[in-house]
Formats: structure tokens, sequence, C-alpha cells
């Protein structure tokens, strides 16, 4: 419980901190500090857009998250039937064909 509020202490109110845009290699980028990369649970990959001239930078979301969570839920649902109509049956040429 104590760390569900200190994580709700940490969102109620916003720091503004200032960063130097530093040259990285033959890019430029800026060095996030700690405590800001703790209140967000950054990890090692992020996505990075511009939104309205500002940079917003988002944990990476993984491809295909939640579908078997999905899945399960169309099946509890009864959802999950085929959309595609039924093979016509086999015509006289076909029967003739071995395959």
């Amino acid at each position: 419980m104590v760390e569900s509020l200190t994580r709700r202490a940490f969102s109620n109110y916003i720091v503004l901190m200032k960063a130097k845009i530093v040259k990285i290699g033959n890019s430029q980028g800026i060095r996030i500090p700690k405590p800001v990369l703790e209140q967000t649970r950054l990890k090692d990959e992020v996505e990075i857009k511009v939104e309205n001239e500002r940079i917003v930078i988002a944990p990476r979301l993984q491809p295909r998250a939640g579908w078997s969570e999905a899945f399960r839920e169309m099946r509890n649902r009864h959802d999950d039937q085929l959309l595609d109509a039924p093979l016509p049956s086999l015509t006289r040429w076909d029967e003739e064909w071995e395959w």
C-alpha cells in the first residue's frame, strides 16, 4: 500500500526540470534524470513522436500486446466464429481428379 501511495503522490504534481541538449555521436540528445525515469517507469526502449511541436516519449508497446486476453474474451462471449462463407461442395469436375 505504501508503494501505491508513493506512486500516487508523485503523479499528483508536476516537477519542471531543465536539461541541456548534448552531442551524442552524430546525433543530439538529452540526459533524462533518474527521478523522471522512475516516475514514468521507462525502460530500455521507448517510442518517440512529435505532437504540436513537442517531443512525446512513451514506453515502447509490444506488438500484439493483449491479444491473448482479447481472444480469450471473444471465446467466452462465443464471438470467435469464422466470418468466411463455407466452402462450396465438390463439383463433378473436382471428383474426377485425385489430389
